[in-house]
Parts: structure tokens; C-alpha cells; sequence
């Protein structure tokens, strides 16, 4: 289906494939280390990387879902972030 090594690894557990149309194959894969610092660049180590624009939006994406996770009184569903959002964004004091 696919050659190549994983960016990093998977739950094998936890893997779904399903058949559309019978043409087309999805696989839904967990990866086993799911926090906001571990944004994958591509599924396969090299292969159809993330243009720089795309890793941004991402990066983005995951520090707010960690914010809203960490905070679930607090609606962030309008929220822009800017600033130190790479890697998870900044840890925050408990």
C-alpha cells in the first residue's frame, strides 16, 4: 500500500481501514505519542512533507486543542494564537 517508515510510531491496537467506493483505501492510525509537542511533519519519514505554511497551521492547531484541554472552563473555540506556539507552545505553570 505504501513503502516507507512511519514518522514515528503507531498503536497498533488501533488501527482502522475501511474500503470507499471500492476504489479507495483509508487507514485511520493513533499515534502512541498524542501531546501538542509531537506534531508529525508527514506520515512517512521524507515523504509529502508539510509545506512550511501548512506545519504552521498545525502547530497552531494542536497548542489550542492543549490550551482547551488544559483549561476546559475556557472557550477557545475563537481564539487566535501568535507568538510562542511551536512545540506545544509555552508550558504553562500549574
Amino acid at each position: 500500500l505504501f513503502q516507507g517508515d512511519l514518522f514515528q510510531a503507531v498503536l497498533s491496537d488501533d488501527i482502522t481501514w475501511t474500503v470507499q467506493d471500492n476504489k479507495m483505501l483509508q487507514l485511520i492510525m493513533s499515534k502512541s505519542n498524542r501531546t501538542a509537542k509531537n506534531c508529525w511533519r508527514s506520515l512517512l519519514i521524507g515523504q509529502y512533507e508539510a509545506d512550511a505554511g501548512t506545519w504552521d497551521e498545525m502547530e497552531k492547531k494542536l497548542a489550542l486543542q492543549r490550551f482547551q484541554t488544559e483549561n476546559p472552563g475556557m472557550d477557545f473555540s475563537d481564539a487566535d494564537i501568535s507568538g510562542n506556539y511551536h512545540n506545544g507552545g509555552p508550558s504553562m505553570p500549574s
